[in-house]
């Protein structure tokens, strides 16, 4: 077997502990970070109107387009909405 220097070994075996604290405190804050997905993280997000809202048009929000509702009145394109609710894949919206 060939010989390898106690300093190589320290070096491999410090590199291998700090790799490993990394990992396990990533892990950590992965686990107690909040959730950021589905319909509660819409709510209360401001979208912008593609398709005129009269009442059922086309928002996007976050890069994303949804099909959405406006609870009353009509909004024209351009215009800003903010999430009141989600109804499966559309969302309820109301004028800003």
């Amino acid at each position: 077997m060939p010989y390898i220097d106690p300093w190589l070994w320290a070096i491999i075996i410090v590199i291998v502990v700090v790799f490993l604290c990394f990992a396990v405190l990533w892990g950590v804050q992965a686990h107690r970070r909040k959730i950021e997905a589905g319909k509660e993280e819409l709510i209360g997000k401001t979208a912008v109107v593609e398709i005129a809202l009269d009442p059922k048009g086309v928002v996007l929000v976050e890069g994303e387009r949804w099909t959405a509702v406006v609870d009353k009145g009509q909004v024209e394109p351009e215009e800003e909405v903010v999430i009141t609710g989600v109804d499966g894949l559309k969302l309820i919206v109301t004028k800003k």
